[in-house]
């Protein structure tokens, strides 16, 4: 998967078409990801015993064929390629050519 945690995607398909987000969990099994504010679903919470009753939002899984990465130069959708760079394989954009910063997180 070419896609890594924190990547800044835009969804290329279904009702959040357009929409950018950063990329908060991987799933890569079931070929998901979790965007931050894309596909909001609702759940209906039933009470118990020990909790009240609530609505939860919460983001849903998307395909990773339905997000493509931001071009970082352009900030467009774009098509991930890799180059060997000084002895290290490194990603960049199709279409500006630009390469694609690795970014840090945090567990």
């Amino acid at each position: 998967m070419k896609l890594r945690l924190n990547d800044q995607v835009v969804v290329i398909s279904g009702k959040d078409k357009g929409k950018k987000g950063a990329i908060i969990k991987i799933n890569t099994t079931k070929s998901t990801v979790v965007v931050e504010k894309i596909n909001i679903r609702t759940r209906h919470m039933k009470k118990t015993q020990t909790t009240a009753g609530e609505i939860v939002k919460y983001e849903a899984p998307i395909h990773v064929s339905n997000v493509q990465i931001v071009d970082p130069k352009t900030g467009k959708a774009a098509r991930v390629g890799y180059k060997i760079i000084s002895g290290k394989k490194e990603r960049f954009s199709k279409g500006s050519g630009e390469p694609i910063p690795t970014t840090v997180y945090k567990k």
